[in-house]
């Protein structure tokens, strides 16, 4: 990677004209994302928010929780670079429409997604950690994601009860 500015412990944003990236580079998001409070950390290849193409490259830890949400208006699109996550498709109601298990190309599993409706989506992830590129169109603003209104925020100890009913619905 040329460089990067550090805007939390948990979010890089890549600096310089070219954006490059190596396995060093990914090792220390994955050293940030285990170690973080939130278990994740990303490194963002667009330089502000407010850029038309947002490209990330980000480290999950087992055991995060992204409460399930949609971005209506937006596409978004996973590629799997390491691990084992499924992508949980939601109904408006909170039931499991549909489970797309994703792994690396060798795994032999989905290791490309996108998603271009707004429905309620959420990761869980299956092995200790998982690295991915997402892609998504910008501008990026919090109120441009919608919450789940049927699942517990993050933090609430709630969650916990949350992702195992998922994970048995899912399986």
């Amino acid at each position: 990677m040329t460089s990067a500015r550090v805007v939390t412990e948990e979010v890089l944003v890549a600096t310089g004209g070219v954006v490059r990236v190596a396995a060093a580079d990914l090792a220390e998001i994955r050293g940030r994302g285990a170690c973080g409070p939130r278990k994740r950390a990303r490194l963002c290849a667009h330089r502000t928010p407010v850029d038309p193409l947002h490209e990330m490259l980000i480290c999950l830890a087992r055991g995060t929780y992204i409460r399930p949400h949609r971005h209506p208006g937006k596409s978004e699109s996973f590629h799997l670079i390491e691990g084992e996550l499924d992508v949980v498709l939601f109904d408006d109601c909170g039931e499991v429409r549909e489970v797309v298990r994703m792994g690396t190309y060798a795994s032999g599993k989905t290791f490309f997604y996108r998603l271009g409706k707004p429905w309620f989506h959420m990761v869980l992830v299956n092995t200790p950690h998982v690295l991915l590129h997402e892609t998504t169109n910008g501008p990026f603003d919090p109120a441009d994601t919608e919450f789940a209104p049927w699942a517990p925020a993050e933090g609430d100890p709630a969650s916990a009860g949350f992702v195992a009913r998922v994970r048995s619905a899912a399986a």
